[in-house]
């Protein structure tokens, strides 16, 4: 590290009012090499507006010789705000896409000598000419798989000759084989280049390029911008680093900005590598830490801390603990619901009372792991009258594949295959890409979730209303679609917790973490990536100021298996036998309230829920279940799933199987009697399940 002279005072004057020491130290820092270790919610982006006005004011730098980069237009557009309030107008602050395409454009007469190619908006149109030529699959979820290892590609200098050796070592999951992508990705290129268009990552190759090979204009470049500030290093690729490489040629006047524990973008081609290195690469290089967080209440802080530090060989530079500077709030919250309908409806109660007590609805977020998840959410917040808004991904509803589903579904309701509605929905969404088992994972599993949420919807739908058909299933998805779209106006939130990332929230609620969501499931066997989804996890927690709750669900649908298992990352911060907080809420819905009513058969109360009404009794009601029959039927569920090649589910629920074992029916008219046995299911599985009741063993057969 640097011993050498500081800025001097006159640069600090006017920019260190408010600073803490640790930030003072950044902002202070002599020019050359500076690298800022800055957790979340430490005022990282004060700190470098701060140090590039002290370097302009004193003299060490003109503004316009400054080029601050970063990964987000929003971002950059937030750098470029501040700088200009501390009266730096010339300073340059840009995505590192917005740079290169500036810089390209300019030099482009000089290095290539024709007119400039044109820029492409996306990429899916040649993928898809590419991909067909090398006989993929072009369904627009596979074009968008191919796409991103194509950028993944890119972004980490693989051409399509070393791709395939490339994700043997890298152990990535490929979403065809290895071969198969590289044969799209030189297909891809050559169609590109032969149409003269240039993609976002052939802005940074090319620019890369320019400054490399030619002396006269990397001469000219380095002459006119000679202080670079990179923040958010973390998620730097290796494409943009050689950019970076480019720009500075032998000099070393860069500070760069990250934090370690915030690294989720991994899959995309990101790596912390050089900023965990920078002190390496740079040895006299001043390293300042910052770790007040002027964000989050000390117990979401607290929080935060046991997150992170449970992460398995973390490196030096990611070991930031955080120290909470703001009064004592709320502790964070954790809560276990049977189901996903139950979850959601807790949440909707807290955001009323957060509501009432003051905390604007554009200060509460819902936050999840796959955009899939949202749906529950938007419904429950569209029944309450809460206006809510989707960031960083469409609404259910109006998601391509969605609309794509609805479509099918609406033609099939003319004619409709054979099988009761759940099974119904089921055959006809195998056509448009909803298979037995779920994809590893990219585009197509977010595909495969959103496709498995509307079978769920036709399991609902079909467990209170006996004769419910493909039409009627069709006119609730009209009306859901209609109750989610909501004025446009301030509103909850609703995020992936990638698009999470850089915001922040009063009050945040961390929904779905079970296994198989976060981490998800793909993840599982690789260390790196679990750990990746544990920082999502830390991402998360550390978007909330205030209030912060955290919950899971048993079950995906009202009445469904209790399977799921909470996240495993929550070990250690709430103990295994801790009372998971239920929410009392009651949750009717308007479109529960739509269905016939239902009497329970033994105290005659209103049934409410889609299990009661299955069991034919209300939850809380005494009933004697006839466990050895219960096994049975669990055991012929399971040889008649595998026999016909569907999930057990498709056969009859568990709380179907539970209220058979209840109520014993000893014929037909009983079996038809028990909600959601219609008459497909009758005449399908009947004679089987009345020979299990009654003890015999004619339904052993498959």
């Amino acid at each position: 590290m640097r011993s050498v002279k500081m800025l001097g005072m006159a640069g600090a004057r006017g920019f260190s009012e408010g600073l803490d020491p640790d930030q003072l130290a950044a902002v202070r820092a002599p020019r050359g090499p500076v690298c800022v270790l800055a957790g979340a919610g430490t005022g990282k982006t004060r700190t470098i507006v701060s140090r590039i006005a002290a370097l302009v004011h004193d003299g060490h730098v003109a503004a316009g010789q400054v080029l601050a980069v970063t990964f987000t237009t929003r971002a950059a557009g937030e750098l470029r705000t501040r700088l200009r309030a501390m009266d730096i107008h010339a300073a340059q602050a840009r995505t590192f896409h917005s740079a290169a395409l500036r810089q390209l454009r300019y030099f482009w007469p000089r290095v290539v000598g024709d007119e400039p190619w044109e820029l492409i908006d996306g990429k899916l149109r040649l993928v898809g000419q590419a991909a067909h030529r090398a006989g993929a699959a072009t369904e627009r979820e596979s074009l968008r798989d191919l796409a991103a290892e194509i950028e993944w590609a890119k972004a980490t200098l693989i051409g399509p000759e070393d791709y395939p050796a490339a994700v043997a070592r890298a152990h990535r999951s490929t979403p065809v084989s290895a071969d198969l992508v590289a044969a799209v990705y030189a297909g891809y290129e050559a169609l590109k280049n032969r149409a003269r268009l240039l993609d976002f990552d052939d802005l940074l190759l090319h620019t890369a390029a320019a400054l490399e090979e030619h002396s006269a204009v990397a001469e000219e470049f380095r002459d006119r911008y000679r202080c670079f500030v990179v923040d958010e290093y973390q998620d730097v690729t290796p494409l943009q680093q050689r950019v970076l490489d480019a720009w500075l040629g032998k000099r070393d006047d860069i500070t760069v900005v990250g934090d370690a524990n915030q690294t989720i973008y991994s899959f995309a081609g990101a790596s912390p590598r050089p900023l965990l290195d920078f002190s390496r690469r740079y040895p006299d290089a001043v390293v300042v830490r910052l770790e007040r967080d002027y964000r989050s209440t000390p117990e979401v802080v607290s929080l935060a801390n046991r997150v992170i530090s449970a992460a398995r060989d973390r490196p030096a530079g990611s070991r930031l603990r955080l120290v909470g500077q703001r009064p004592s709030g709320p502790q964070p919250v954790f809560a276990e619901f049977d189901d996903e309908p139950a979850e959601a409806a807790a949440v909707v109660a807290r955001v009323k009372e957060l509501a009432e007590a003051g905390t604007p609805l554009r200060e509460i977020a819902v936050l999840f792991r796959i955009n899939a998840q949202s749906e529950v959410y938007e419904q429950a917040l569209a029944e309450a009258g809460i206006p809510y808004l989707v960031r960083g991904g469409e609404r259910f509803f109006a998601r391509q594949e969605i609309r794509q589903a609805v479509a099918a579904l609406r033609t099939a309701a003319v004619n409709p295959p054979t099988g009761d509605l759940p099974g119904q929905v089921r055959s006809v969404l195998e056509a448009v890409g909803l298979t037995a088992e779920p994809p590893a994972g990219g585009s197509a599993r977010e595909r495969w979730e959103s496709l498995l949420a509307l079978v769920e919807v036709a399991e609902e739908l079909a467990a209170a209303v006996a004769d419910a058909d493909l039409r009627r299933f069709c006119h609730e998805l009209e009306q859901r679609a209609q109750a989610q779209h909501p004025p446009s106006v301030d509103g909850v939130t609703l995020a992936s917790l990638h698009a999470a990332k850089g915001l922040e929230w009063d009050a945040v609620f961390l929904v779905g973490l079970v296994e198989g969501t976060l981490p998800i499931q793909h993840a599982d066997g690789d260390a790196a990536a679990v750990e990746e989804e544990r920082r999502l996890l830390y991402v998360g927690v550390t978007r909330a100021r205030e209030h912060l709750s955290l919950s899971w669900s048993l079950a995906r649908t009202e009445g469904g298996g209790r399977y799921r298992r909470r996240s495993r990352f929550l070990y250690g911060l709430i103990p295994d036998n801790h009372p998971a907080a239920r929410l009392p809420v009651k949750r009717e819905s308007t479109v529960r309230q739509r269905f016939t009513e239902k009497f329970c058969r033994v105290c005659e109360a209103r049934l409410v829920g889609a299990l009661a009404v299955k069991l034919g009794r209300c939850e809380d009601c005494p009933a004697e279940v006839d466990e050895p029959l219960l096994d049975r039927l669990r055991e012929w569920r399971h040889e008649r799933s595998r026999a016909l090649k569907v999930p057990a589910y498709v056969i009859f629920t568990d709380a179907t199987l539970m209220a058979i074992a209840e109520q014993r029916p000893v014929d037909r008219a009983a079996l038809v009697a028990i909600s959601g046995i219609g008459a497909q299911k009758l005449e399908k599985f009947g004679a089987e399940v009345l020979s299990l009741v009654s003890g015999g063993d004619s339904a052993k057969r498959v």
